[in-house]
């Protein structure tokens, strides 16, 4: 029988993806519209740094995953990389939005690239312990969704949580800017803000799941091998062998190509395309937190019930129709509020709302699917790969997410997006071009998605027999170990 995990444990667990969502929100949602609309550099060249950054740190990923697979410490696998990470990673974040006045734009895109992928890299030393570790701590089928829900809980909470408070306090309308996310004067406490929000929630983190570190399983390898290429490669290519983990990986693939882009574009559409305030856009991410409790207490439940296949197809159904929607009313009919009326901002919370139940249940599926992966993985190779398997979907996220940053900000520049324009100032042409780009046409990244995840074959029956053989083999090896 599995271990039952302390409510501690789960929470501290959980507690540190709001480090990760803090840095989801920093890229985003604010770096872009920073360097293009506030530094006023193009949007292709700002969508190419942050691409390199992005590939530059997928490619980090299997490094980092196979590292702390292999780690050998008094204090476990993952938690060393961990906290190495957390300090750097917030000086990182202060760099990026503080250059020096006055440069070309070339000295912009350096500076960009620099410390994005400074940042993304530090990002990855926490990201990848910190994601196998939910699936060493969690052995059950539904306890590993449970695992994951406040990871998902918190992550989330970080990225909207953190952008109600910089919105509300960082932001706010003045007279001095058209928009209060024109104002280069407050990028240094928004900075600042996250770098603290960072750093201390890794040290909760590290505070809530140190006393794990006794409970998780111990771990031999065939073979003592030196971290080299070889290996790597050798580690990868057969993680990539199980059919179910390249259709989980295809379909994470293309769902963030589709969730980039519009990431990319969403504050241009709340700024630009719905003529929102700081003082509405600040509701949005509150909305969408009220429906986060509903949908974490509703994975596990969802999860006892049905296939995670299932759950998973469902859910990103959901949220392709409704981003698609509110855009697709207003460009092709008149039954949109218009601008500025008073029953515009409802209606956009109640898409948010949405959003909120749809969004973090297919992160918490998603996660938990890979988990049971890792048990698959064991039986066939005989080792366990949970920072490789998760450095993997780690690196479907930024090599998508880099290639989404460089279509939205090409998409930018091609519709010929103006730089430092005020609500109300853009062309109707370039806005209706704005809303079928983030709408309708990334959508199609959306149903590629859907494809693949039909593809997946792991079923509930199937981990339990899996989980029985390993613990057979488990129980087979215990004498000759002692």
């Amino acid at each position: 029988m599995s271990r039952v995990i302390p409510f501690s444990s789960m929470l501290g667990f959980g507690v540190g993806q709001t480090a990760e969502g803090i840095v989801f929100a920093v890229f985003g949602t604010f770096t872009l519209f920073y360097f293009n609309q506030v530094l006023e550099i193009s949007a292709a060249l700002t969508g190419l740094a942050l691409g390199i950054a992005l590939f530059f740190d997928a490619i980090s990923d299997p490094l980092a995953g196979s590292i702390s697979d292999r780690l050998k410490t008094r204090w476990g696998r993952r938690h060393p990389m961990i906290a190495l990470s957390a300090v750097p990673l917030g000086v990182c974040v202060v760099a990026l939005f503080n250059p020096p006045s006055g440069m070309p734009d070339l000295f912009y895109f350096g500076w960009l690239v620099v410390f994005a992928v400074l940042s993304r890299l530090f990002l990855t030393l926490y990201h990848i312990p910190h994601l196998a570790l939910g699936a060493e701590m969690a052995q059950d089928y539904v306890d590993r969704t449970r695992v994951y829900s406040y990871s998902q809980l918190f992550g989330t909470l970080g990225i909207y949580g953190f952008s109600f408070l910089m919105l509300t306090f960082i932001f706010p309308t003045t007279d001095e800017a058209s928009h209060g996310l024109l104002n280069r004067n407050g990028y240094l406490p928004f900075s600042l803000s996250a770098a603290c929000g960072i750093i201390v929630s890794i040290g909760l983190f590290m505070w809530g799941t140190f006393k794990e570190i006794p409970y998780l399983p111990k771990v031999t390898f065939k073979a003592e091998e030196r971290l080299r290429p070889q290996r790597l490669f050798r580690e990868v290519v057969t993680a990539f062998r199980n059919r179910s983990y390249r259709m989980l990986f295809g379909g994470l693939l293309f769902a963030v190509i589709l969730l980039g882009i519009e990431a990319a574009f969403m504050v241009y559409m709340y700024i630009h395309f719905w003529e929102l305030p700081t003082e509405s856009m600040r509701w949005l991410g509150p909305t969408t937190l009220c429906a986060l409790p509903i949908s974490i207490v509703l994975a596990p439940i969802l999860t006892a019930r049905f296939e995670k296949r299932r759950i998973l197809i469902v859910l990103s159904t959901i949220i392709i129709v409704n981003t698609n929607v509110p855009i697709c009313l207003r460009l092709f009919t008149d039954l949109m509020p218009a601008n500025g009326t008073p029953e515009l901002l409802p209606l956009l919370l109640c898409f948010a709302f949405i959003a909120g139940l749809a969004g973090p249940a297919v992160m918490v599926t998603l996660n938990s699917m890979f988990a049971d992966i890792a048990d698959e993985q064991e039986l066939i190779t005989g080792e366990r790969q949970e920072g490789i398997i998760f450095s993997a979907r780690s690196f479907a996220f930024k090599a998508a997410g880099a290639l989404a940053s460089i279509l939205g900000g090409v998409a930018l520049d091609l519709i010929s997006f103006p730089r430092g324009a005020a609500p109300g100032e853009v062309d109707a042409d370039i806005l209706f071009m704005l809303g079928a780009v983030a709408g309708p046409l990334t959508s199609i990244f959306g149903l590629i998605n859907l494809l693949f995840y039909l593809g997946y074959r792991l079923s509930r029956e199937r981990i339990k027999e899996i989980q029985l053989e390993l613990m057979a083999r488990r129980q087979q090896s215990t004498p000759s170990d002692e």
